[in-house]
C-alpha cells in the first residue's frame, strides 16, 4: 500500500511538471495534438501506477519522450506554416457578410442548431446580426456583429475614460508576497502604516492589492 502511495505521488508530480512544460492551453481549449498528448499521459501514468510490478522508469521514459515531442512539435510549427496547418488546420468562415456558408458548415460537420447554440454562447440572439462568425482551430466560434449592432464603446461615445493601472497583491489570507511589495517601491514600514489604518495585521489581512496610481485595495478577513 505504501509502494501505490509512492508510485501515485512520483507519478502526479511528474504530470504537473508535463502539463506546465506543454504550456497553459493544455489546461483549457485544446488543439487536436494537445488533446493526444493529453490523453496518452494520462495512459502511461495510469498503467505503472497500478502495476506494481512494472519499474518506475518505464512509465516514466515513455512519458517524457511524448512531452518531448510535443514540445520539440510546438518549436517546428512556430517556424512552418505548412505543418502547422497540417497538424491544426486553418479557421474556417461559417458566415461571411451575414450570409450562412453551408459549404463551410458541411466541411465543419457544424449543423444550424449548433451554429446558433454557438452565437447564443457569444450573447448573440439573432443570425443576421452577425457580419463574420470564423470557426478557430481549437473548435472555439470568434463572432464580428455589424457595428450597428455591437455595444458602444468609450471611443465611439466620445468618452475619455481614465487610465487603468494592473493592482500587485501585497498581502493575501495572511501571505506576505515580498517580491510585489519592492516592485511596486514600497517596503514593510510603509505596509505597517497602511494596515494601521484599517486597524489590521497581516494575519487579520483577506487581501491588499496596490497599483501604480497608488490605489489600494484593502479587505479584512471576516
Amino acid at each position: 500500500m505504501l509502494v501505490s502511495g509512492i508510485r501515485t505521488i512520483i507519478f502526479y508530480i511528474a504530470l504537473l511538471v508535463a502539463v506546465r512544460l506543454t504550456g497553459k492551453r493544455q489546461i483549457g481549449e485544446m488543439e487536436a495534438s494537445e488533446f493526444v498528448v493529453t490523453m496518452l499521459t494520462a495512459n502511461l501514468a495510469t498503467i505503472p501506477m497500478e502495476d506494481l510490478e512494472m519499474p518506475i522508469y518505464a512509465g516514466l521514459i515513455p512519458l517524457a519522450i511524448v512531452i518531448s515531442l510535443e514540445v520539440l512539435l510546438s518549436i517546428v510549427c512556430l517556424h512552418s506554416v505548412k505543418l502547422r496547418r497540417i497538424l491544426y488546420g486553418k479557421p474556417v468562415i461559417l458566415i461571411e457578410n451575414g450570409k450562412i456558408l453551408r459549404k463551410n458548415l458541411a466541411a465543419t460537420r457544424v449543423s444550424l442548431d449548433e451554429l446558433t447554440e454557438l452565437l447564443r454562447g457569444k450573447d448573440v440572439l439573432s443570425v443576421d446580426t452577425v457580419q463574420y462568425a470564423i470557426l478557430e482551430t481549437n473548435g472555439e466560434l470568434s463572432v464580428f456583429e455589424y457595428p450597428e449592432f455591437r455595444p458602444a464603446d468609450a471611443q465611439t461615445a466620445g468618452l475619455s475614460p481614465q487610465p487603468q493601472h494592473l493592482p500587485y497583491t501585497l498581502i493575501a489570507d495572511g501571505y506576505l508576497y515580498r517580491e510585489n511589495l519592492k516592485l511596486m517601491g514600497r517596503d514593510e514600514r510603509w505596509l505597517q502604516k497602511e494596515l494601521s489604518k484599517h486597524h489590521a495585521t497581516q494575519k487579520t489581512t483577506l487581501l491588499l492589492t496596490l497599483d501604480h496610481s497608488g490605489k489600494v485595495l484593502f479587505i479584512p478577513k471576516s
